[in-house]
C-alpha cells in the first residue's frame, strides 16, 4: 500500500512541478477567470441588476470557481495522451503498480493545478470586491477539492475513447463549451428553455458549479435563487459518476494501451 501510494503521489508531484516551471502557463490560467470575473460579472450585474433578489457579481464568480475547477482537471488529463505519444505512460504502465494507481495520480496531480488556479481567482475575486468569508473558505476547500477529482474523472472517462493529442483538442472544446452554458455558470438554470433545460441536467459541470455555489450560499437570502440542489444531493451524484468515469475510463485506457 506504501508503495502504490508513493507512486501516486510521485505521478501527482510530476504534474504540479510542470505547472510550476511553466510561466506562461500560469499566467494564462489566471488571465481567463480575471476576464469572466470582472468584466463578464460586471456586465451581467450593470444589464441585469438583481435578478430575482440575486447578486449576479457573486453568482458569476462561483460559477466560474465550480467550472475551472472542473474543466483545468478534466483537460489536464489530456496530458496522459502526450505521455502516450512520447512513450512515457509505456515506461509507467510495466511498472509493478496498479493500473489505477497510475490513473489517479494523474487526477490527483491535475486536481492540484486546478487549486492552485483556485488561489488566483479567490485572490482576484476578493480585489474585484466579491465578499469572501473565512466560514465561507472552509466550507468550500473540500467542494473544491471533490470537483477537481470529478473532472479529472470525466477526463479520464473521455479520453479513454481518444487516441491521439489531436483529436484530444479537436473533441475536448466539443465536449466542454455546451457545459459551460449550459451548466448555469452565468444565469440561473431556470432562467433556461425546457429544452435546455433538460441538455442541463445531463452536463456533468451543471453539478459541479451547483456543489460550489450550495457551499458558498449556506445562510444567505439569496441562497434559494442561486442553489439548483443540496450539498448532500450534488456530492452524492458526483461520488456515484466518479466511480463509474473512473472504472470505465481506466478500463478503455488501458485496453488502448495494451494494444499498442
Amino acid at each position: 500500500m506504501r508503495h502504490q501510494l508513493n507512486a501516486g503521489l510521485t505521478l501527482a508531484y510530476r504534474d504540479l512541478l510542470k505547472l510550476l516551471r511553466d510561466r506562461g502557463r500560469l499566467v494564462a490560467t489566471f488571465i481567463f477567470p480575471f476576464i469572466f470575473i470582472g468584466i463578464l460579472g460586471g456586465s451581467l450585474q450593470s444589464s441585469y441588476g438583481q435578478e430575482g433578489g440575486l447578486d449576479l457579481f457573486d453568482f458569476v464568480f462561483t460559477g466560474i470557481l465550480g467550472q475551472t475547477l472542473f474543466q483545468s482537471a478534466a483537460i489536464g488529463i489530456i496530458s496522459l495522451i502526450e505521455d502516450r505519444e512520447n512513450d512515457f505512460s509505456q515506461e509507467v504502465f510495466i511498472a509493478p503498480i496498479s493500473r489505477y494507481t497510475i490513473i489517479l495520480g494523474k487526477i490527483a496531480g491535475e486536481s492540484l493545478v486546478a487549486l492552485v488556479q483556485a488561489v488566483g481567482i479567490l485572490v482576484f475575486a476578493r480585489i474585484l470586491g466579491v465578499s469572501i468569508s473565512l466560514p465561507q473558505l472552509l466550507r468550500s476547500a473540500p467542494a473544491m477539492v471533490a470537483v477537481c477529482l470529478f473532472g479529472g474523472a470525466f477526463g479520464v472517462l473521455v479520453l479513454g475513447n481518444i487516441r491521439t493529442q489531436r483529436a484530444a483538442n479537436q473533441v475536448f472544446p466539443f465536449i466542454m463549451l455546451p457545459q459551460f452554458f449550459l451548466s448555469g455558470v452565468f444565469l440561473p438554470v431556470d432562467k433556461q428553455k425546457p429544452l435546455l433545460s433538460a441538455l442541463s441536467q445531463l452536463s456533468p459541470m451543471r453539478y459541479a458549479v451547483d456543489l460550489i455555489r450550495g457551499t458558498f450560499y449556506v445562510g444567505r437570502p439569496d441562497e434559494a435563487a442561486a442553489v439548483v440542489r443540496s450539498v448532500s444531493f450534488n456530492l452524492g451524484l458526483m461520488g456515484v459518476l466518479f466511480v463509474i468515469f473512473l472504472v470505465i475510463g481506466t478500463a478503455r485506457f488501458v485496453k488502448q494501451e495494451t494494444q499498442r
